[in-house]
């Protein structure tokens, strides 16, 4: 592990990027609202694991062979923003559904479900190499070589990266499932932020499509 110095400015530099709105926060505040807190909770859950599957693979060089191949990159992010994309229209059918049943429409199509958005979460992180660039190109720069063992640096570092992203990923889950259990007694509210949930998540996976892999 490096210095305390060293993994305090990590620390630091890691909390910071875990409370800075990004993607990932979106896509579980959308869940949030599109679902209630728990489905947000299980999301935050869900894209932790994902990012676990890059600290490994970061660890262990896979994610490096997946970036310097073009290939396999397109390949990752085409698939991983296919099925952000089939989330978001998912959710927006889900909204014209409830939009058509009535005033009771809310009940006519329940959200997906705490096990179905964590399943979700873990698919979405996974497949998305941004993850992948970005602990490749931020996790190294804490590693300390003369101490040995640097793939077990490289997850141990990268764990805790996970945990404190993981960690505001829920806070945000909870904050948007207040928001949403707020307008409980508003079908139509629900109705509109359920159909704004499905729209920033096909936005998000349309972002993904649109991302260039890191120069070498």
């Amino acid at each position: 592990m490096p210095d305390l110095t060293q993994l305090a400015l990590y620390l630091a530099a890691t909390l910071l990027l875990a409370v800075t709105p990004g993607p990932g926060i979106f896509y579980v505040a959308a869940r949030s609202l599109a679902g209630g807190r728990a489905e947000g909770v299980a999301s935050s859950l869900g894209t932790g694991l994902g990012g676990m599957v890059h600290v490994l693979a970061g660890s262990l060089g896979v994610s490096a062979l997946v970036l310097a191949s073009a290939e396999l990159f397109t390949a990752m992010k085409l698939a991983g923003a296919a099925y952000l994309v089939w989330i978001g229209l998912r959710t927006l059918r889900s909204a014209r559904r409830n939009a058509t049943a009535g005033p009771e429409g809310d009940a006519a199509a329940p959200p997906a479900g705490p096990r179905r958005a964590f399943r979700d979460g873990v698919l979405v992180e996974a497949l998305n190499p941004k993850t992948a660039a970005f602990f490749l190109a931020f996790v190294p720069q804490f590693l300390d070589p003369a101490r040995g063992q640097v793939a077990l640096q490289f997850l141990a570092l990268g764990t805790v990266s996970v945990a404190l992203n993981t960690l505001a990923d829920i806070g945000v889950a909870c904050a948007a499932g207040g928001l949403r259990e707020g307008a409980a007694a508003r079908p139509a509210l629900i109705r509109r932020l359920r159909g704004a949930s499905g729209a920033a998540m096909v936005a998000l996976g349309l972002g993904l499509a649109l991302a260039r892999r890191p120069a070498p």
